[in-house]
């Protein structure tokens, strides 16, 4: 794309050059035309890259380019690294958190019951244990982990000592691509968090259907240091 911009300002280069030769007017000499724009819409030779050459008209360092303000991705890296903690809240879950309670079941709840803190640790391809710590952080974490109950019940998640080798224990955190800064998908293999309105949170493969539930990454400072 920068090539197409060189070889366009090289192009103009000659153009101007021919056009003086044949006693076209100057900017100067143009009714209104903008600043540096000659009144046919030429550019003066004076700011069209040098011999065409790209170096000519590299941006510099220091350049607006260089000097962009982070975008989201960078905010989304963090709350993924395993150096922050967060809080996980479903996007259309009003005033209810994410809590691993104390009978072992991932819920939502609106106090501060259970475990709240969570710090998403990666193991790579996308996947990690999620840890979780009571409010102060405190003590060693218990990890999410897949939990069939038979009998034709839905999945859902439990807390278990963390065991990074586990496959019930690996979910996959992904960005909702639509969604805003720090809102995610979370599954493990096939079946994908949402809730219910029988059953509470639960895990349930959808198929060709959409997910029907994304949730929000809360950042609330670093890590616990333990686990």
């Amino acid at each position: 794309m920068l090539v197409g911009r060189w070889l366009a300002g090289a192009g103009l280069v000659a153009l101007v050059a021919t056009m003086g030769a044949c006693g076209v007017a100057t900017a100067s000499e143009g009714d209104g035309a903008p600043a540096g724009v000659g009144p046919s819409g030429t550019v003066p030779a004076a700011s069209a890259p040098a011999s065409g050459n790209p170096a000519a008209s590299a941006p510099a360092s220091g350049s607006a380019v260089e000097s962009a303000p982070p975008t989201a991705s960078s905010a989304l890296s963090a709350v993924l690294s395993g150096t922050r903690r967060v809080t996980i809240v479903r996007v259309d879950g009003f005033e209810s958190g994410l809590s691993l309670l104390d009978g072992g079941r991932l819920a939502e709840v609106d106090d501060d019951q259970g475990r709240q803190v969570f710090v998403p640790t990666p193991l790579g391809s996308q996947e990690f244990l999620i840890k979780s710590y009571r409010g102060g952080g405190a003590g060693r974490p218990l990890c999410w982990q897949v939990h069939n109950p038979g009998d034709g019940r839905p999945l859902v998640v439990h807390g278990a000592a963390c065991r990074a080798g586990d496959p019930r224990q690996r979910f996959v955190i992904v960005p909702v691509p639509t969604g805003g800064d720090r809102e995610f998908l979370i599954m493990n293999r096939w079946a994908y968090l949402r809730t219910s309105a029988r059953s509470g949170l639960i895990l349930e493969e959808l198929g060709d259907s959409p997910p029907m539930n994304s949730f929000r990454f809360n950042d609330t400072g670093p890590a616990p240091r333990q686990g």
